[in-house]
């Protein structure tokens, strides 16, 4: 995608996204029912969006809007709309029992899938298999949270299907194989959070009922995996995306209209996913279009809103005081966990394209350091909170479906994320960057 101009835009545009962010984080907290409507969602996101969208092309923006809505939004949401579709006719279903061990191997499983077949898809696929595996037991709550670090988070790191922020950096010009350079920071992460885990698990297997675990070792149900179809269109979206690209399509370097030939293929594994799939599988996995059209909805808004803000980042960011990769790597962290880390990886990449030339290898238009550290901090902080990503909140909902008491939104972060996640993550920062 062609690198945004840093025109100067005012200030004042950068309220509507603001604004748009604000309505994702209070809007479940304050007005929950009203909000749970895909089309409240979608009002607001016109709401504030047209008007936006009205003022940057009066002021001459109408090429940067439009490669920010046809090159990132488009793209963005037939990926995940692809991977949804797909993964939503896998079904794993199954009781075995639940041992350290076996929850350990689920967490580390999840994670390898996350970067296959993105966090959403790894974290719907694994997340009811291990709740009905651990339904036998009293203590479960902890594994939830560590699943939500882990599987719908952390484990998204190495590729640009696995977190929607590696994505959008992806579409920014980063290489879908430079990801893979994150592989010695992934590991070590991934590592001490299942480790980490295993303990508190090991700990609280000890101290459950006996009549519990009796039962848990009698009501076994062998795995099994429906819908095996599905991942031979799940590879086809993996190769879409790493090789439908100016790399190996020199045409593409025309026009990017051309780029297009990678969403169409998405969109061919998801037809072919639809037609090979049984109805009552997708049933049994309890597939609707509620989620993926919500988060469509929601990032129209974003996406439009955004344009201004990462103008305005891009013509200042000297001003910003932000020059450091561990300073990147936190700020992008600090934002991903109580924004979406979508757009917030993509804002911390504007500022870092505003940034004087320097004597440095670059990777899509911007230090490689940086783009390493904005990584690294919007995929690993997305899971401070529930709101930073946007599996985490399905997981939390599934969950309390299932009758788990879930922590509230502070709780989470006083009892897990800030005592556990953040002091992982800022030695890792230290360590790498």
């Amino acid at each position: 995608m062609e690198q945004m101009v840093a025109h100067q835009v005012s200030a004042w545009l950068l309220i509507p996204f603001v604004l748009m962010l604000l309505s994702i984080a209070i809007g479940p907290v304050v007005a929950g029912h009203w909000w749970e409507k895909n089309v409240n969602k979608l009002i607001v996101a016109l709401v504030l969006g047209i008007p936006t969208a009205g003022i940057l092309l009066a002021q001459g923006f109408g090429h940067e809007l439009e490669h920010q809505m046809v090159f990132d939004y488009i793209p963005f949401v037939t990926l995940l709309c692809g991977l949804f579709t797909v993964t939503g006719g896998i079904r794993l279903s199954g009781d075995i029992r639940a041992t350290p061990a076996v929850n350990t191997l689920f967490l580390a499983v999840g994670a390898i899938l996350a970067s296959l077949m993105g966090t959403t898809g790894a974290a719907m696929l694994l997340i009811r298999p291990l709740l009905e595996t651990n339904k036998q037991r009293k203590r479960t709550v902890y594994t939830v949270l560590f699943f939500i670090a882990i599987v719908a988070n952390a484990g998204g790191l190495l590729t640009p299907l696995g977190d929607p922020p590696l994505f959008l950096l992806y579409l920014r010009g980063a290489p879908f194989a430079w990801f893979l350079h994150l592989a010695p920071e992934s590991m070590i992460i991934d590592a001490v959070l299942l480790i980490t885990y295993y303990f508190f698990d090991r700990y609280n297997y000890a101290h459950e009922r006996p009549q519990d675990i009796a039962r848990d070792n009698v009501q076994v149900e062998p795995l099994k995996i429906e819908g095996g179809i599905n991942f031979l269109w799940l590879l086809g979206i993996v190769a879409s995306v790493a090789f439908l690209n100016e790399q190996y399509i020199p045409l593409m370097k025309q026009s990017d209209y051309w780029k297009f030939l990678r969403e169409g293929a998405i969109v061919l594994m998801m037809l072919l996913s639809l037609a090979t799939t049984r109805r009552t599988l997708r049933q049994a996995n309890r597939f609707t279009w509620e989620p993926i059209l919500e988060v469509a909805f929601l990032f129209i808004g974003i996406f439009i809103t955004m344009t201004p803000a990462l103008l305005y980042l891009q013509a200042n960011a000297p001003s910003l005081g932000l020059h450091s990769p561990l300073q990147f790597f936190f700020a992008t962290g600090a934002l991903s966990g109580f924004l979406d880390n979508a757009p917030t990886a993509l804002a911390f990449h504007s500022v870092a394209q505003g940034l004087p030339a320097a004597d440095v290898p670059y990777v899509a238009g911007i230090p490689e350091v940086l783009l390493k550290a904005i990584s690294m901090g919007a995929v690993l902080f997305g899971s401070m909170t529930y709101i930073g990503n946007g599996p985490n909140f399905m997981v939390k909902a599934i969950a309390e479906a299932e009758g788990i008491k879930m922590p509230s939104f502070f709780a989470y972060m006083y009892k897990f994320s800030l005592i556990i996640l953040l002091p992982l993550f800022a030695i890792i920062g230290f360590l790498f960057l």
